[in-house]
């Protein structure tokens, strides 16, 4: 039965690949707006599922060596994100023409994303192997910080010379890689001693670094104040909705 949960939370995460197929049919105006409340809503759930149910069921098993593994996950992220994705700082943000080293950054950011969806996929199944509510919120803060993700690869290998199509099917691609990730911590975890106990904490410092340092960031560049209000309600909503899982559904 876990088996189930975890397979079927790992493939609704790969299909969120397919967001991108957004862009063929919503106005920029609406998707720019879908987006504004939902990196503010995203935010608020990993860092609640972070603090609210990640750590605190990690600190109940393990004690306080779980702050030094989600002290690793918010390195480890950090690398990921410094390392992998440096192409994409460097070209995606700083040159709005064609250049002639896009293509071969486009697919290495596809190598980045897939390493990046290989973890989501170990994360996922450790919290599930932890406890079923723990996999839930889990997967549902996945989700929302994969759709503002997704909508951006799409347009990376789109400025890359990808057409729409070979652009989704290869983000596609790339998200499969969280189904293996989730089978490989299925099938080594009961062969690795305390894998789980190691991963759990190690996503809460995962999702802390992906909150605080590219959502957060993306929140406080909002000057209105009616806009920058509405992006802390949601916020709050993030957290509130994870705390509610946790209640409802408790370990």
């Amino acid at each position: 039965m876990i088996l189930a949960y975890i397979l079927i939370s790992v493939i609704i995460v790969s299909l969120v690949a397919f967001v991108g197929v957004l862009t063929l049919f919503l106005k920029q105006k609406l998707l720019e707006k879908i987006l504004f409340w939902l990196v503010s809503f995203a935010a608020g759930a990993l860092l609640g599922a972070a603090f609210l149910d990640l750590l605190p069921e990690a600190l109940e098993h393990s004690g306080g060596v779980v702050l030094i593994y989600a002290l690793i996950g918010v390195v480890t992220f950090y690398i990921i994100e410094t390392f992998m994705f440096w192409y994409h700082c460097h070209y995606g943000h700083h040159h709005h023409h064609k250049h002639p080293r896009v293509k071969s950054f486009a697919y290495l950011n596809l190598v980045g994303d897939g390493v990046h969806n290989f973890v989501d996929g170990m994360i996922i199944a450790a919290a599930y192997l932890t406890s079923t509510t723990l996999g839930l919120t889990t997967t549902l803060a996945v989700i929302l910080h994969e759709i503002p993700q997704e909508l951006g690869d799409f347009g990376i290998l789109i400025y890359g010379g990808f057409k729409r199509g070979k652009a989704l099917f290869f983000n596609f691609l790339c998200a499969v890689s969280a189904i293996f990730g989730a089978l490989a911590v299925y099938a080594f975890s009961a062969r690795i001693e305390h894998l789980t106990e190691f991963l759990v904490p190690f996503a809460a410092g995962g999702f802390i670094y992906i909150a605080s340092a590219d959502l957060i960031p993306e929140l406080h560049k909002e000057t209105n104040f009616k806009k920058a209000l509405m992006q802390l309600l949601c916020f709050i909503l993030g957290m509130a909705i994870i705390y509610a899982i946790t209640f409802l559904h408790p370990h």
